[in-house]
């Protein structure tokens, strides 16, 4: 079953990972419509059906997934730091994913909580993290 919860998991992971990428872009695009109520309605349409449909189930699959491989293998897992170092970056990202879905609520209460240019700018956190995750769980000296 291992090699199956790997893959549910790699899979998740990717569209979680498109999710956090996109639904930033959606709120800053809310954003800067601020007058066009047209627009605005269907910003908080998509960025909606983004966090219903990808990101939170995406997140949640990934998460079961993930604990799957490691009930599978316990032994092995709590005695690798790497494991320990992942696990850490992936609870951040976690963070990350409930301060922008909370951030996204806020937007489509019609609330300026945060800028446009700052937005795109922490749109980049997902990235810089799943690059940590994926070179601590691949690369070898990490192992």
């Amino acid at each position: 079953m291992f090699e199956w919860f790997r893959a549910i998991h790699i899979i998740a992971i990717i569209a979680w990972m498109a999710g956090l990428l996109i639904y930033p872009r959606l709120l800053v695009y809310r954003l800067e419509a601020q007058g066009d109520e047209r627009f605005e309605a269907a910003m908080d349409k998509a960025a909606g059906a983004a966090r219903k449909i990808i990101l939170t189930p995406t997140m949640i699959l990934a998460w079961l997934m993930g604990l799957a491989m490691v009930g599978d293998n316990w032994e092995y897992y709590i005695t690798q730091v790497w494991f320990w170092g992942k696990i850490l970056l992936v609870v951040a990202l976690s963070g990350f994913h409930g301060y922008l879905v909370g951030l996204g609520k806020k937007v489509a209460a019609g609330q300026r909580p945060i800028e446009p240019k700052k937005l795109r700018m922490i749109n980049e956190i997902p990235m810089v993290i799943a690059i940590f995750v994926v070179i601590l769980a691949v690369i070898e000296p990490f192992k």
